[in-house]
């Protein structure tokens, strides 16, 4: 059983960032869709991802974005992974020539296989709660929503918290989690202790997988 993976999104400070990365995240999240109140411009995003060190991922957030506007991110952070998390159809994600996540706004009657074979091409699909709008929801979606096979790897979302992402591991056992409001104290303001424990409980979550 290799270990699940932490990705942190949403963050906007220096103090952040670096608690996030102590704490054992793997990946940082930063949001380049304007309308979310935790958007950063392009160049606040570089001076965050500026501070990571090596073997954690930088992930820039896009809802429907411009292809100028993804080629200037991607030729700004040609180390970061891009998530897309609007309308993009496989061929505009394609397009980008870059690793990428795809958002998957889970409900009863979604087909997850089937937009799972759209897009092929993801490193992984980012499963979150289903919501009017775009962006997160802060509320956990009915696990059992998802197939017991995916074809690409899982990345768990929606609601997850220092109270519940243990039982979410347990349950889903994807390849890696994504929390933003659970481990905020405000919109973009992260929490240090709130992040410590979260990714204390995914570690605790693999110890027991690794048990059975």
């Amino acid at each position: 059983m290799s270990r699940t993976r932490i990705k942190i999104c949403g963050l906007t400070r220096e103090a952040d960032v670096d608690e996030a990365v102590d704490a054992g995240a793997d990946a940082l999240g930063f949001v380049l869709y304007e309308r979310s109140a935790r958007h950063v411009p392009l160049a606040r995003a570089i001076e965050l991802a500026g501070r990571l060190p090596p073997f954690v991922t930088p992930v820039l957030l896009f809802v429907n974005a411009t292809p100028q506007s993804l080629r200037s991110a991607s030729e700004a952070l040609p180390q970061a992974l891009l998530q897309f998390h609007g309308d993009e159809t496989p061929a505009q994600c394609d397009s980008a020539d870059r690793p990428y996540l795809r958002a998957a706004r889970m409900a009863p009657g979604f087909d997850l296989l089937d937009f799972a074979a759209e897009f092929a091409g993801a490193q992984a699909l980012l499963l979150d709660t289903h919501v009017d709008g775009y962006g997160g929801s802060g509320k956990v979606f009915d696990w059992s929503l998802i197939p017991p096979s995916v074809p690409l790897p899982v990345v768990l979302s929606g609601g997850l918290n220092p109270a519940n992402v243990t039982e979410g591991v347990l349950a889903v056992r994807p390849w890696a989690v994504d929390v933003s409001s659970g481990v905020e104290i405000g919109k973009g303001l992260k929490s240090g202790p709130l992040m410590r424990r979260f990714c204390k409980a995914v570690r605790e979550a693999d110890a027991r997988l690794a048990a059975l």
